[in-house]
């Protein structure tokens, strides 16, 4: 897989954010440098996705993750990356 066309939305309304989105985009980008796929994926922040009940939540193109945490965000990650071929 190239990677090209990875787009990863992280959620930071404040719910989200007060939740550990804020550790978690610094777990994603470090997964990402430790396995060379840092300069495949654009990052980009989102206000709020609406759904707060479900957060803090992480949008890897338009697969949407809930209850996502620095514990289980690489499991996340790894998934993607492996359906992906």
């Amino acid at each position: 897989m190239d990677g090209q066309g990875i787009t990863i939305t992280i959620c930071m309304g404040s719910s989200c954010f007060s939740r550990g989105n804020k550790k978690t985009l610094q777990v994603i980008q470090d997964y990402l440098k430790e396995t060379g796929r840092l300069s495949d994926v654009t990052f980009q922040g989102s206000h709020c996705f609406g759904n707060c009940e479900f957060g803090p939540m992480l949008k890897i193109n338009e697969a949407q993750f809930n209850q996502v945490t620095e514990a289980n965000v690489i499991s996340i990650l790894e998934q993607y990356f492996e359906t992906q071929g």
